[in-house]
C-alpha cells in the first residue's frame, strides 16, 4: 500500500530545514501543497491553484529529508 506523505524536511539539521506539508500555502498564498509524492528516487512537491494541479519542486533521495506520513486509524 501507499503511505500518504504528511510532509517532509529537507535539510541535514532538522530545525534549520525547509518544512513542506500538505495544505500549506506557498508562493505568498496564492498555492497549496496538493500532493508529496516520492517516486524514482526522488521526492515531488505538487501545487494547486483554481483545481489546476503542478509540479513545483523536486529533491533527490540523496539529500538529507525526513518524511512524516499520514496515521490513519
Amino acid at each position: 500500500s501507499i503511505m500518504d506523505i504528511r510532509k517532509i524536511s529537507v535539510g541535514s539539521d532538522y530545525k534549520s530545514a525547509m518544512h513542506y506539508i500538505v495544505g500549506q500555502s506557498v508562493l505568498n498564498g496564492s498555492y497549496t501543497i496538493h500532493l508529496i509524492q516520492e517516486a524514482d528516487n526522488e521526492f515531488k512537491i505538487w501545487i494547486e491553484k483554481d483545481n489546476e494541479v503542478m509540479m513545483w519542486k523536486s529533491f533527490s533521495s540523496t539529500m538529507p529529508i525526513s518524511v512524516e506520513y499520514n496515521i490513519n486509524f
